[in-house]
């Protein structure tokens, strides 16, 4: 049977093309944090809100040496249409394959009026300069969303420049 991922677990390496035409590898952002969301599907009320959200507060979060990134199953293309219409700063990873939503266990069995289906569930994590989880939300709720996890990453932040 299948684990979660778990705070202090090594965060699963990836290589994703971005809406940028250009591929991000998750080890290129060892020796800082990573908050990565993942997340449903471009342009839908939830998601939109979230990517608002952490694109408001992304000021903060570079001050807190932070690259947030998005990641969901939606093409580069869709992912670059979404930043442009909303006015998003942030980079958006694309998995149409599946594979770094697997690694990260966020690909899961959904159910909508009776009917099954596979989907995101919509989950964040805080992985830190060493490459460890160090907070995971999952089933996320996205009012307060962004601003809980900034304030998780300015407290990690804080200790981990003392250790």
């Amino acid at each position: 049977m299948v684990t979660n991922l778990d705070v202090g677990d090594l965060s699963p390496d990836f290589d994703l093309p971005t809406d940028a035409g250009r591929n991000l590898r998750l080890g290129d952002l060892r020796r800082q944090f990573v908050v990565l969301f993942f997340y449903p599907k471009d342009d839908t009320p939830g998601c939109t809100a979230e990517a608002l959200d952490f694109n408001r507060l992304a000021p903060r979060f570079a001050k807190a040496g932070a690259a947030v990134i998005g990641v969901s199953p939606d093409s580069v293309r869709r992912h670059a249409n979404f930043k442009r219409k909303h006015g998003l700063a942030l980079t958006l990873a694309s998995d149409p394959s599946h594979v770094t939503l697997e690694a990260y266990r966020v690909w899961k069995e959904k159910s909508l009026y009776g009917r099954k289906y596979m989907g995101v569930e919509r989950t964040t994590a805080i992985v830190d300069p060493e490459g460890r989880i160090i907070r995971l939300w999952r089933k996320v709720s996205v009012a307060g969303h962004a601003d809980e996890v900034l304030a998780a990453l300015e407290a990690a932040q804080a200790t981990f420049a003392n250790h």
